[in-house]
């Protein structure tokens, strides 16, 4: 049993030097940033921790190697505390490849795997749901780790807050909430965007214990960092701190700060971490000028050190800038088995349903978490059954809070697991949104390569019957534009069962968009069917006159309109792309290449479709073997004016490609 007085910070000369002193280091380096800021010599944004020294330097030290941190923008002192070495640290504020994030990161994005520093994140609140994830993984492995994660109190505005702050207490999660109150979101005063100003107490409502603490005075933020890692370590459950601090600097170097008066920062200042604790010592003779001038002295030479190395630093050459947007390294492609003649019905729902049966019985770090996928068996009936099969720990029952759990599956692929993570339907993922696109997708290049994240996000995607506007849209072309992460459309059986568990050794994020009126479709299916390759595209039928180019739920319309066509004496040749991002283009241009026509046929809006990307490409690589002009059937948008042989009341249907594909050869 821990004692009373191993949670009392102990003031010995020694440690108190030591607090000192990492306070005044990071004083002195943001001093010496912010002159190199008005020398150019590092751009972008930057955000000071000028005020607020005294929370880094008592909570951080109190985290073991083992335990994880993540960061806020504001993380120059949180990397300098946690280990980070100040070089480093200032190379990557050059932007330099020497720096701890290679130059990709700058001010905001400071990482480093060695020091379990998780990194700043440019989005407020956009880190909560991430330390979520890694707090998931440590307690679903039964690892004794602590994840500390900081932000300002601005972040408790954004429904990620809430929503982190829910799935820890539900989940009981070893998680420490650090929040600097520096009273100014930017420029708005606390008490002009919440109607609680005590912060704490909404932790609280959400039944994690939290207190309200001093963030001027480093020895109350030790003391409180020590009860609150203590507890956590003692129960497994999370704990919240609320640091009541200041900043003395504008949000930014940008910032004219003109929403508070010089009277008000001078009179915080007088009250700073630092004079208030050194004129402490020196009161009590703990420490004496001499010992403060070494300090400074001792300081002084590391910063310049530090210049020194961001000043002889390398830019990174631009060959290599788009290294880590992906992953260099891949697994090989799976073996492809010949299908066995025994073969069994099955429905597309039921072959999702066994390729996430296997991944969970081949890899003990998967797990399968959502909405509604474990009692009620998921919306759509994928996941029946498969809680009792696995249990509520395998099968993960989440609240209605898409970026939260997403942000949670997300941090927990950091640390090592395989969730995958289903959104119930597409709409639903724009939630998310930030957390796919600000996180999942960038993280690997802004880390250097030093944090992947092989998490798997499946959703469902197309139009149904009477759904109305909000739940039939077909978004996988917007996911399809962002670098960084892959992006799969499934449409045979084969593929409903094969790509999941390719796609889940993939040390990429992958998104799976699994059309709604598949479901239900049925058709046999091999006995050994397998893992499918997930790189390249599919004939699906051959044709020697026209080439069409689909996916997902239009794949069986385009068959059934080849098949019209053919009565006719037009052979369609079949293109199922089944990977959206990376598009095969090669295969599309050799299909293109042989029947000189083509004619795309994708679901989503016409305007800025992935029919429009396709289009573009054959023509900037393959124009001069077009016989006819490009063309598209997509779904339907008003009021864009289009030929009326291309005009459909909602989406492709077989009957307008057969009309499109005859408007190509002069028949009506």
């Amino acid at each position: 049993m821990t004692s009373d007085s191993s949670l009392k910070p102990h003031l010995t000369r020694e440690h108190s030097l030591n607090l000192l002193k990492q306070m005044i280091r990071i004083r002195r380096f943001e001093d010496k940033c912010a002159e190199l800021y008005t020398q150019e010599k590092i751009r972008g944004f930057l955000h000071l921790y000028d005020g607020e020294e005294a929370v880094a330097a008592g909570v951080i030290p109190l985290l073991e190697e083992r335990d994880r941190l993540v960061a806020t923008y504001r993380e120059h002192g949180h990397a300098l505390v946690r280990g980070v070495p100040m070089g480093a640290v200032m190379a990557e504020m050059y932007g330099k490849a020497e720096g701890c994030s290679g130059g990709r990161g700058g001010s905001m994005h400071l990482f480093s795997s060695t020091r379990n520093f998780y990194g700043g994140n440019a989005i407020v609140g956009g880190g909560l749901p991430l330390a979520v994830g890694l707090a998931l993984a440590d307690r679903m492995r039964g690892e004794d780790h602590v994840t500390a994660c900081i932000f300002g109190e601005g972040a408790v505005a954004e429904g990620e807050f809430h929503e982190s702050l829910n799935l820890a207490a539900l989940w009981g999660l070893p998680l420490l909430f650090v929040c600097e109150n520096n009273r100014y979101a930017m420029g708005t005063a606390l008490e002009r965007s919440e109607a609680e100003t005590d912060i704490h107490r909404k932790a609280e409502s959400y039944r994690i214990t939290s207190e309200a603490v001093d963030g001027m005075d480093v020895v109350a933020a030790e003391a409180a960092a020590r009860r609150a890692v203590h507890a956590i370590r003692e129960t497994g459950k999370p704990y919240f701190l609320e640091f009541r601090t200041y900043r003395f600097r504008a949000h930014s170097m940008f910032d004219a700060q003109l929403y508070r008066d010089k009277a008000e920062v001078e009179a915080w200042r007088a009250k700073g971490p630092i004079v208030r604790f050194q004129s402490w010592l020196m009161q009590n003779g703990i420490v004496h000028e001499a010992d403060i001038a070494a300090i400074e002295a001792e300081v002084a030479g590391e910063i310049a050190e530090a210049v020194a190395f961001a000043e002889a630093g390398t830019w990174e050459p631009l060959e290599t800038l788009t290294r880590d947007v992906y992953a260099d390294a891949r697994p090989p492609a799976p073996a492809i088995v010949a299908p066995s003649a025994e073969a069994v019905e099955i429905s597309y729902r039921e072959a999702i349903k066994a390729a996430i049966v296997e991944a969970l019985e081949r890899d003990e770090r998967t797990f399968l978490m959502g909405e509604d996928v474990g009692r009620y068996g998921g919306c759509y009936a994928v996941s029946k059954g498969l809680l009792d099969q696995f249990g509520p720990e395998r099968i993960r029952d989440t609240p209605l809070s898409e970026s939260g759990f997403t942000g949670a599956g997300i941090g927990a692929a950091i640390a090592g697991m395989r969730p995958i993570v289903e959104v119930m339907t597409v709409n639903f993922s724009l939630l998310a949104l930030d957390q796919i696109v600000n996180t999942a997708a960038t993280l690997r290049h802004m880390s250097n390569g030093q944090f992947p994240v092989p998490v798997v996000i499946r959703m469902a995607t197309g139009a149904g019957r009477q759904l109305a506007a909000q739940h039939s849209h077909s978004l996988e072309g917007w996911y399809a534009h962002i670098p960084g992460i892959r992006v799969l459309a499934p449409a045979t059986l084969e593929d409903a069962r094969g790509m999941l568990w390719t796609a889940l050794q993939e040390p990429d994020p992958v998104l799976i968009f699994e059309n709604v009126m598949l479901y239900n479709r049925t058709g046999k299916l091999a006995a050994n069917a397998g893992p499918v390759d997930i790189d390249r595209a599919a004939v699906r039928r051959a044709g020697r006159d026209v080439t069409l180019v689909t996916y997902g739920g239009s794949l069986f319309k385009a068959l059934g309109a080849a098949e019209q066509l053919a009565k006719e004496g037009i052979e369609a040749e079949v293109i199922d792309l089944r990977s959206l991002r990376p598009l095969d283009t090669d295969a599309i241009l050799a299909s293109v290449g042989k029947t000189h026509r083509v004619l795309v046929v994708d679901e989503g809006w016409r305007t800025g479709s992935l029919a429009a990307e396709i289009g573009m490409q054959i023509a900037e690589r393959g124009f001069f073997d077009l016989d006819a002009p490009l063309a598209r059937v997509c779904s339907a948008e008003v009021p864009i004016p289009y030929p009326a042989h291309l005009e459909q009341a909602s989406i492709p249907q077989t009957a307008t490609i057969v009309a499109a594909v005859k408007a190509m050869f002069g028949k009506g």
